[in-house]
């Protein structure tokens, strides 16, 4: 059997899947089912577009990665809203 994958988002929807954390052990059914009843009422919320999913998705996930400056400025390259204050402030007011 071939070892967990422990990278990238895969990796942790693989893990919630067995209920097994990427360290190898259990994740709590009381944590696991809060997850799922809150991932079930977001798979149910009507979506107004890709487009918006996909810039939060890039905001989130790229203020871990990229400076304040070249997130904003890969964002407004692909034709995005650039960065508004208040993901600024929460993401970037701390560091």
């Amino acid at each position: 059997m071939s070892e967990p994958l422990t990278t990238g988002a895969d990796a942790v929807d693989a893990a919630i899947a067995r209920g097994i954390d990427l360290d190898g052990t259990p994740i709590p059914a009381a944590k696991l089912d809060l997850y799922h009843t809150v991932m079930g009422k977001e798979a149910g919320r009507q979506r107004s577009g890709v487009s918006n999913s996909m810039r939060s998705r890039i905001v989130r996930i790229g203020a871990k990665h990229f400076s304040q400056d070249d997130l904003n400025a890969m964002l407004q390259e692909a034709d995005f809203a650039p960065l508004k204050d208040k993901e600024i402030a929460y993401f970037y007011g701390g560091k």
